[in-house]
């Protein structure tokens, strides 16, 4: 299991506790990453801040280098989209965008799940499931999500999986973070530097060194 985020402030309440991640299924057609979280939010303030990614996700993570360009439209086929503005003039008219993942099923405030391919994935004949999962919990609510990748992927799954096993970790630690929860240090990152590759555009991080992953359920049923 890749623990992404230090336990912080141990013995503070149930809520507090730092969003955690890991990569708990993989084969040689995909791989599944889980992170979860607590807050001291209800479920229907954690839902709205859920449904505005331009206030919570890493701008790092996106083909514009700016959060503020992304949205959601929360219902059966709409877009989790990112606008790509002029590079020009930022009030003319945009250069184009993006459509990260599409809205199957909407269960306010309870189940959100989206389909498609995220980052440098988007280029490959894969597709993934992205479902999050809100419980109630001690007085707060508790953040589940889980991306299962599958298809014909040319990058090889043991270097892949965990980059978005860190990814998916720091998006839902920064949500916990907005509503809430206790901040968090990073585990400091020991790995080796990974093989030389070609320069990534925003949104593609370079993979670290491949790590064993441990099976569990999965969510969101």
């Amino acid at each position: 299991m890749i623990r992404l985020m230090a336990v912080a402030g141990f013995g503070l309440a149930l809520w507090a506790a730092p969003a955690a991640a890991e990569v708990h299924d993989s084969g040689p057609n995909g791989f599944a990453v889980r992170a979860t979280a607590v807050v001291p939010a209800g479920a229907q303030e954690t839902w709205a801040e859920l449904l505005d990614p331009a206030d919570w996700w890493d701008g790092t993570h996106t083909f514009s280098g700016d959060a503020a360009q992304l949205s959601l439209d929360a219902r059966a086929g709409g877009c989790f989209c990112e606008l790509l503005p002029n590079a020009k003039d930022a009030q003319g008219k945009p250069r184009g965008g993006v459509q990260h993942l599409q809205v199957v099923y909407v269960e306010e405030p309870r189940v959100l799940r989206m389909i498609g391919a995220l980052g440098p994935m988007q280029s490959e004949p894969v597709t993934g499931v992205l479902t999050f999962v809100l419980k109630p919990e001690d007085g707060g609510t508790r953040i589940n999500a889980e991306y299962a990748i599958g298809g014909y992927l040319r990058m090889p799954i043991e270097r892949i999986a965990p980059v978005v096993d860190r990814v998916i970790g720091e998006q839902v630690a920064r949500l916990a973070a907005k509503l809430g929860a206790a901040p968090a240090a990073p585990v400091e990152d020991t790995a080796p530097p990974p093989s030389a590759s070609p320069a990534s555009s925003p949104g593609q991080p370079d993979a670290p060194a491949p790590v064993a992953p441990a099976k569990a359920p999965i969510i969101g049923r």
